[in-house]
C-alpha cells in the first residue's frame, strides 16, 4: 500500500499499475485448484452488488411497465417480478462464479454444508422461504386484505419472501412468518370482494310485539351510512330465551371491514336510543327464588 502511494505522489503511472496488480494478486484463501485474490475478492463483490441492482431494475420494470399492460392485479404483477428477480440473481451468480474462475467443486463441499444446515438450523428460514413463493403464486392472501391468523388481527401492508407485515386496529405492525399462512388456518375477510355481513344479535322483553322491533332495527340500519342497501339487511327471529326473545340484525357493509366493533358499537347505540323513544323494554337476567321451610314440615309430621 505504501509503494502505491509512493507512485502515485510522485506521478510514476507504470510502477503504480505494476505494484496495483501485485497487490491484486495476494492470496486470501485456497479454494480448491484456484485461490482467492484481492482482486477476485473485488470483482466478485463489485460483480454480485450490480447484479442485485439489475435485478431490482428489472422487477421494477417488470412490474411497472411490462406487466400492466395486461389485465393482472398489482400483486399478481409483484409475484410474476420477485420470481424474475430471483431467476436473474441465481443466474447472475452462477455466471459470475464460472468467469472468475473459480474452482467449482472446491463449492461442493461448501454446498454439502449448507444443505446439511439447512436441514437443522435453517430449516425455518427455509420453511418461510418457500412458503412465501406459494403465498405470491396462489394468492390466498394480498397486500390490502384483512386477515385473522393466529388470534393475529389486521391489514395486509407487505408481502416479502420470507415474512408477511400485518397492521392491526392499534397501528401496532406484526411481522408473521410467511409459514404460518400455509400451515394454519386463516380468515381472509377480503379474499373475494370486501361486502363483509356482520351480526347484531338484539334481545327485547317477552311483552314487546316483534313486528315493531324488527321495524325499529331495520330503520337503524338503513340510517347508518356505514350499511350497506344492497344485499339488503334483514332481522330474524332467533328463539326464545330465558328471560327475552332473541333476534338477529344482519347487515352488509364494506367500509368497517377493518373495524366491526365500531359499526356494531354505533349500530347498538342507536338501537338502545330508538328502544328508548318507543318504550321497549330491554330484559335483564331474573331468577325466581323458592324457599320451602323444612323445620315446620317436619314439625307437623311428628318428627
Amino acid at each position: 500500500m505504501n509503494e502505491l502511494y509512493q507512485d502515485i505522489t510522485d506521478g510514476n503511472l507504470g510502477n503504480f499499475l505494476e505494484h496495483l496488480e501485485q497487490f491484486l494478486q495476494i492470496s486470501l484463501i485456497g479454494l480448491g485448484e484456484s485461490k482467492l485474490t484481492i482482486g477476485l475478492l473485488i470483482w466478485l463483490i463489485v460483480s454480485i452488488t450490480a447484479i442485485l441492482i439489475l435485478s431490482e431494475l428489472v422487477r421494477k420494470f417488470t412490474v411497472n411497465k411490462v406487466l400492466a399492460r395486461y389485465p393482472l392485479d398489482l400483486g399478481t404483477r409483484k409475484a410474476i417480478g420477485t420470481i424474475i428477480k430471483y431467476i436473474l440473481i441465481s443466474i447472475g451468480f452462477f455466471t459470475i462464479l464460472q468467469n472468475s474462475n473459480v474452482d467449482l467443486s472446491a463449492l461442493g463441499i461448501l454446498a454439502g454444508a449448507i444443505g446439511v444446515g439447512i436441514g437443522f438450523g435453517l430449516q425455518n428460514i427455509t420453511n418461510n422461504f418457500i412458503s412465501g413463493l406459494i403465498i405470491l403464486f396462489e394468492r390466498p392472501i394480498k397486500e390490502g386484505d384483512r386477515i385473522e391468523v393466529n388470534g393475529i388481527n389486521g391489514d395486509v401492508v407487505k408481502i416479502s419472501a420470507r415474512s408477511t407485515t400485518v397492521v392491526t386496529n392499534d397501528n401496532i405492525t406484526i411481522i408473521v412468518p410467511n409459514s404460518q399462512f400455509i400451515d394454519n388456518p386463516v380468515i381472509n375477510w377480503s379474499h373475494n370482494d370486501r361486502n363483509i355481513r356482520f351480526h347484531i344479535p338484539v334481545g327485547v322483553a317477552y311483552k314487546e310485539d316483534p313486528e315493531k322491533v324488527r321495524k325499529i332495527l331495520l330503520e337503524a340500519a338503513a340510517e347508518n351510512a356505514g350499511v350497506l342497501s344492497n344485499p339488503p339487511c334483514d332481522v330474524l327471529f332467533q328463539g326464545y330465551g330465558e328471560s327475552s326473545i332473541d333476534f338477529d340484525l344482519r347487515v352488509w357493509t364494506s367500509d368497517f371491514i377493518n373495524k366491526p366493533l365500531v359499526l356494531k358499537s354505533q349500530l347498538y347505540y342507536d338501537i338502545f336510543r330508538r328502544f328508548r323513544d318507543a318504550g321497549i323494554e330491554i330484559p335483564f337476567p331474573q331468577q325466581d327464588v323458592h324457599i320451602r321451610s323444612g323445620a315446620k314440615n317436619m314439625t307437623e309430621t311428628g318428627h
